[in-house]
């Protein structure tokens, strides 16, 4: 089981969100993983082509960033949880994403030299995590305490982005605007969703993560119809092809029975390795150019597919389970949820290749 990772299409997908925001910075999300494409590669790689900022949740995500030596600024999406946390984002320069009152006091712990910098969250509608709005005035009045501190600028996140005919995405931009009229720093508001389809969200900085790995966030549209190139195609192998007569159940549960006389493929690859065993009956995989629908329920370690279509299927071929010509956002679906969920779930018996470098 393969994942090939095309750090070119990453590069691509970094240049395209700058044709669609030219004038804003771009803090790029490189958490879970790099959204399971492999972070200190993708960060690496992000970090040459010029982008201004990594994001990640959290600071065991920043730790693998900082021993791989990459120069650009790095966030911390949910800020600090303890005081040892805070004095390393101080020592290491890391920009906190603050979001509670809680984490001012832990910064507040902090020698008065210590290089703290961070950007205030505020919840203008996801409510997640976030100050209200009207907690602006309070915390400016931090910023006066703490001249030495380095304000970077005001964080919100967008709950409905993808639905690009609902009004909560223009209420909540309106509302983080009324709260921060006339009052100094930077906005940050768009994700990936918001930078495609809402003008009006692509502020100082955008915030992609989807986008840079070429899927789409948006319903019913892949990357490519977006201009972003897909950076990741999962691969295996056709393990065997056998013949079952008309009425013969096919894996566990029997949750399929052959038609007709008919040829199965068993591939590779299960939920041990990532692949949703709530994928149903029709799921198609690639081989040889032409869609094979899954025929039985995903077990462990094998898959068993419908050849019917492909009569000149051979032991050993190459079966492409998303990627090229496949794409993930097609495939989610028919597990009925998303392709961040499917490149995050890939787990460690995958094996990654790297292609596209400098």
């Amino acid at each position: 089981m393969t994942a090939t990772v095309d750090l070119a299409a990453v590069r691509h997908n970094l240049a395209q969100v700058r044709r669609l925001a030219p004038r804003s910075r771009v803090m790029a999300a490189v958490k879970a993983d790099a959204y399971g494409h492999g972070a200190v590669p993708v960060a690496r790689t992000l970090d040459a082509a010029g982008v201004d900022m990594l994001a990640v949740a959290c600071m065991e995500e920043a730790q693998v960033l900082l021993e791989s030596h990459v120069q650009a600024p790095i966030a911390l999406l949910e800020g600090v949880i303890s005081t040892d946390e805070a004095a390393l984002a101080a020592y290491e320069g890391l920009q906190v994403v603050v979001h509670d009152f809680w984490q001012i006091e832990l910064l507040e712990t902090m020698p008065a030299e210590s290089n703290i910098a961070l950007w205030f969250k505020l919840d203008s509608g996801m409510h997640r995590l976030g100050f209200p709005l009207d907690a602006v005035p309070r915390l400016r009045q931090v910023l006066k305490r703490h001249p030495a501190w380095r304000f970077q600028g005001w964080i919100t996140h967008l709950a409905r982005a993808d639905e690009t005919d609902c009004s909560a995405t223009p209420e909540q931009i309106a509302a983080f605007d009324a709260a921060l009229e006339g009052v100094p720093g930077a906005r940050s508001i768009a994700n990936s969703a918001g930078l495609i389809a809402w003008p009006d969200a692509r502020r100082d900085w955008v915030r992609p993560g989807l986008a840079l790995y070429g899927a789409s966030p948006l319903p019913g549209q892949t990357g490519a119809d977006l201009g972003f190139r897909p950076a990741l195609r999962l691969e295996s192998r056709l393990l065997a092809i056998r013949t079952y007569e008309a009425g013969s159940p096919i894996g566990y549960g029997a949750a399929y029975v052959c038609p007709e006389r008919m040829s199965v493929g068993v591939v590779a690859v299960g939920y041990a390795d990532g692949v949703h065993r709530s994928f149903p009956n029709g799921t198609p995989v690639l081989l040889r150019g032409r869609r094979a629908p899954l025929a039985g329920r995903v077990s462990m370690d094998m898959i068993t597919v419908d050849l019917r279509g492909i009569p000149d299927a051979r032991v050993g071929d190459p079966v492409t389970i998303w990627g090229d010509g496949l794409p993930a956002e097609e495939i989610a679906a028919c597990a009925g949820t998303l392709s961040y969920e499917l490149f995050c779930g890939l787990t460690n018996r995958v094996r990654f290749r790297y292609v596209g470098e400098v």
